[in-house]
């Protein structure tokens, strides 16, 4: 904001009244949508509902037993994974810690919830009733036993992405004999979901730009795929509203800022490095996809705007040039430090990286919808067949997403483009470029919490301030869409 802005905005004292004001009418707003709900309630979720669906299921079963490919090349990448074995033990912990001085034993949980995954993924495929057992007892040894998922700041990266992969495996075992799902609801609900919605909630205290976008991402996948574990809408329209309106880098027009000519779009983590940009891609598919498979289309949302900003992520590296867009946020925390982030070009840092996420992407938007991804394709096609956790590497980047792409999400070209399961229309603003969030202040720390994720800084907002931040919210909405776009 400029010292001439200041005479052209209304006071702190008036700001806040108004902001008092929009929490009443938010609130006025939500009495009445519940009447609404209780006269027309939604419909019942899809099970299984998450990363996919039941007709996903029999599509790839009846491909394996067929010997088709690409789905074969795909099912021996699964069996052949070390983590798919039904002889897999888990070694379940009652605190796990990512951060911070405790011993760093988050490991253990993002190897036990691939082995989840991957058994069960099995038996739905094969029948065989062993990789069923394998998966039930890990997923009920964790829910008996996890209390609390803490560290530093690094904690909510645990929370956000082992909780959406964890309600992912669950998912497939709902139903099958001996799997407590209550137990495991309940662990979601009260281990996993806290932690995701206080991060999009305070955002560990610091500015609302600090963080990129994929903090915002994986924290929305788990709460979206806690709640259609859960039953439960009001968290799914929690991840749904948050995507389409949030205030944090993690909502599209924020993750995804500059729409540039001929169907590319800058990604927001695309100054910083790579392996980051191509996480984000990864989660802001899986958001998509398991939103589709419950009816809501946020792969079409604001004109295919994230079919832009992948195809942008794939060229630049497939080696390919890109255009950019100067790029400033401010990174620290109000009365802790703060600087000025400027990214002038795409960052040269794990160019080329390698995620096992863009088969799904591809199937999408080429299969599904009949659109032309060339960048996502040649990905795709690179990788294939695609793996999962286990197959990159030991550290926890390699366990980011569940992969296996090219088994899961293969699909035939339909005969013509595939409507939205629920066309819904989109809230996300009118097409085009979205301009940045505004820098306050330079200077301060070299240190970034969202460059390292490893800072303690303890939250600074209280129930006051929640409370007048949701009329702020408002505000800030509103002002976003008449052009005025300030994180």
């Amino acid at each position: 904001m400029t010292q001439n802005d200041d005479h052209q905005q209304p006071s702190r004292r008036s700001l806040l009244k108004l902001a008092g004001t929009a929490g009443l009418a938010v609130g006025a707003v939500a009495v009445s949508g519940a009447a609404g709900a209780a006269a027309a309630p939604a419909p019942a979720f899809a099970h299984p509902g998450l990363l996919h669906s039941q007709a996903d299921l029999d599509r790839i079963a009846a491909k394996v037993k067929a010997g088709a490919q690409p789905y074969l090349a795909g099912w021996q990448r699964l069996t052949g994974n070390g983590h798919a074995q039904s002889s897999w033990k888990a070694n379940p912990q009652p605190t796990v810690y990512r951060g911070g001085a405790a011993p760093q034993n988050f490991p253990t949980l993002y190897n036990d919830v691939h082995a989840a995954y991957q058994n069960a993924l099995r038996w739905r495929i094969s029948g065989d009733r062993a990789h069923a057992d394998a998966a039930r007892d890990i997923l009920n040894a964790w829910s008996g036993t996890l209390k609390q998922v803490t560290g530093s700041a690094d904690h909510y990266l645990a929370a956000g992405i082992q909780g959406y992969q964890f309600a992912n495996a669950a998912e497939l075992m709902r139903g099958y004999p001996g799997f407590d799902l209550d137990r495991f609801k309940t662990m979601m609900l009260q281990v996993f979901y806290p932690v995701c919605d206080n991060f999009l909630r305070e955002h560990n205290g610091a500015f609302i730009t600090n963080y990129y976008a994929s903090w915002d991402l994986l924290a929305l996948c788990c709460v979206f795929a806690v709640g259609v574990l859960c039953d439960d809408r009001a968290k799914v329209d929690q991840a749904v509203e948050y995507y389409r309106n949030g205030a944090g880098n993690g909502s599209l027009q924020h993750a995804i800022p500059y729409v540039h000519p001929g169907g590319l779009a800058q990604f927001q983590e695309s100054g910083r490095d790579q392996g980051h940009t191509t996480l984000s891609v990864g989660l802001m598919g899986t958001l998509c996809e398991m939103a589709w498979n419950q009816g809501i289309d946020l792969y079409g949302e604001d004109d295919n705007r994230f079919l832009k900003g992948a195809e942008y992520v794939a060229k630049y590296n497939l080696g390919e040039d890109v255009p950019f867009t100067r790029l400033s946020f401010e990174q620290g925390a109000p009365h802790v430090w703060s600087r000025t982030v400027v990214d002038t070009m795409p960052s040269a840092d794990s160019r080329g990286n390698l995620r096992p996420i863009w088969a799904m992407i591809q199937n999408h938007y080429v299969n599904r919808r009949g659109l032309a991804a060339p960048y996502c394709t040649a990905m795709a096609t690179k990788l294939a067949p695609e793996g999962g956790g286990g197959n990159y590497g030991p550290n926890s980047g390699g366990f980011d997403q569940l992969g296996f792409g090219t088994l899961a999400f293969t699909r035939d070209m339909a005969a013509a483009p595939l409507s939205p399961p629920t066309p819904k229309g989109s809230s996300a603003g009118a097409g085009g470029s979205a301009a940045p969030a505004s820098p306050n202040a330079a200077g301060g720390s070299a240190k970034g919490l969202a460059f390292t994720g490893s800072s303690d800084l303890l939250p600074l907002t209280g129930a006051g301030l929640l409370a007048i931040g949701g009329g702020v919210l408002a505000l800030r909405i509103r002002s976003r869409r008449k052009g005025a776009h300030r994180a």
